[in-house]
């Protein structure tokens, strides 16, 4: 397996090198650049190699905000993960970050758990929205004439399958399944397993994430549950209908821009799939129910 490829964008050579340290000991292979003109030079060239970009945001000549501006105006660019890396941990400095798109970021001076956690949360987004990438490149045109389709489910591969298969109704299937996986995911874990956002993260830090996934797929009433996709054409436009057979949660916090959903190692889910994948995304209920919109 080739290693996941880093660009490391620092003006401060002594930063460049601990994270160089960090990251490589960590197995991946890192580029560095010591400013914001070297680094879009470097992606110009060769973008799609990378799988994140860590990117700080105080710099001299063009700016990592700059920077982050000029990633997603481009199209080949526009979903490659930024994680914005500063020592102003203020909420208007992340809101500043969140507008312009990165969906990671690190507060300096952060932790090497904290950089791993985050560079791993980046790049498994990255090789997700490659794989869908791929996918949508099959011939499967004849499923953009889908009127509706209806799905059960309880696992993650299965859910891969099934987002796979949906997102070819779109137009844009790779932007649609990237936020169609999300919503999917987080009504697996955080609503048929009943998995929170707190446990989550003990669970992440001790290393026992999956293993406890495994352990809850495997209980005779969390496992049975099913979640249901629905898809339905409105005209031009595409409804998709996720529901699970948990409690619910507190969805109106994830529907505004809370900077501290940044300052995580995972957690980026809806907000992903409102600010990069659907036009309109609406929790129903108690919140195990969610329609994500498409406009044609």
């Amino acid at each position: 397996m080739m290693k996941k490829r880093l660009l490391l964008v620092d003006d401060e050579p002594f930063n460049l090198e601990l994270m160089t340290d960090l990251l490589e000991d960590a197995g991946y292979d890192t580029q560095q650049a010591l400013n914001g003109e070297d680094a879009w030079q470097i992606l110009q060239r060769e973008g799609e190699q990378f799988s994140a970009i860590l990117l700080d945001k105080m710099m001299p000549g063009i700016s990592g905000v700059d920077l982050l501006k000029r990633i997603k105006a481009t199209e080949r660019l526009a979903f490659l993960p930024v994680i914005m890396q500063t020592a102003v941990g203020a909420a208007a400095s992340v809101q500043e970050s969140l507008a312009g798109g990165a969906f990671y970021y690190l507060t300096k001076p952060f932790s090497r758990d904290m950089l791993l956690a985050v560079v791993g949360a980046a790049t498994e987004h990255w090789d997700r929205h490659q794989y869908f990438v791929e996918l949508a490149n099959q011939q499967l045109d004849a499923l953009q004439h889908l009127e509706q389709a209806s799905f059960s489910f309880r696992q993650l591969h299965e859910a891969r399958s099934v987002t796979a298969l949906l997102a070819r109704t779109s137009h844009s299937p790779e932007k649609t399944a990237t936020g169609l996986f999300e919503l999917i995911v987080n009504a697996i874990e955080h609503g048929n397993l009943e998995l929170d956002y707190q446990e989550k993260t003990q669970l992440q830090r001790e290393d026992r994430w999956q293993e406890t996934l495994q352990q809850r797929l495997a209980d005779p009433v969390l496992g049975a549950r099913e979640v249901r996709v629905g898809m339905q054409r409105h005209g031009r436009d595409l409804h998709f209908t996720i529901s699970d057979q948990g409690n619910g949660f507190d969805w109106a916090r994830y529907l505004v821009d809370d900077p501290t959903q940044l300052i995580s190692s995972h957690g980026r889910g809806i907000l992903i799939a409102r600010k990069l994948s659907f036009d309109q995304l609406q929790y129903q209920g108690n919140g195990n129910q969610v329609l994500a919109i498409v406009h044609g």
